[in-house]
């Protein structure tokens, strides 16, 4: 990462902002070809699990190439130009979060491996409950586990980027900080006051 004052190297800070993140976009070659697709996530036991087809585009990527790129980016407040209190339109940004995990992604045949992916994303999706747990054993599920593609990314690296005004000289961030509280900005005000 070029600007080291946005990389936040907690691990309990990446796997609370992965359990906020409702999705995330899988980077693979499909025919060699970049090819990127939205999936649903959840993280759990150090790898990104998610479900799909056992045939079609994605399917046939993946047994064809392993290596991937994962991000899942939550965003802020959008900071126009004007907040700065200038006519330039270079100082407009957007204040985000994103996680970018670079390793293999393989589909998982084990019953109780992909149970156990297939339940973290039932309780990151549902955590209410009103479920029976995914078991093979339980007969609602055998034929859904079979005809169900479950597949882990197994990252080699995790970035974890907060890009909230660090940069920014202190009187500025001040008063960005009043102006998104008339806007009603709270959560960016949070990031911006947790990461300084």
């Amino acid at each position: 990462m070029r600007r080291n004052e946005f990389e936040v190297n907690d691990p309990e800070a990446i796997e609370r902002f992965l359990a906020e993140c409702d999705y995330g976009v899988l980077s693979i070659i499909s025919d060699g070809v970049p090819y990127g697709v939205a999936v649903n996530f959840a993280f759990g036991d150090g790898m990104f699990y998610f479900h799909g087809a056992l045939e079609g585009k994605k399917a046939q990527a993946i047994s064809t190439h392993a290596n991937c790129s994962f991000t899942a980016i939550k965003p802020y407040a959008y900071i126009p130009s004007y907040l700065s209190d200038t006519r330039s339109a270079c100082p407009a940004t957007q204040f985000y979060a994103s996680v970018v995990a670079n390793g293999a992604v393989v589909r998982i045949d084990e019953s109780a491996q992909k149970a156990f992916g297939l339940n973290a994303l039932m309780q990151k999706m549902q955590p209410e409950g009103g479920y029976e747990a995914i078991d093979m054993a339980n007969p609602i599920y055998t034929k859904m586990l079979e005809k169900t593609a479950v597949y882990a990314i197994k990252p080699e690296t995790i970035t974890f980027k907060v890009k909230t005004g660090q940069n920014l000289p202190k009187e500025r961030k001040a008063s960005l900080i009043e102006k998104l509280q008339a806007r009603g900005e709270d959560e960016t005000i949070q990031q911006m006051k947790e990461h300084l």
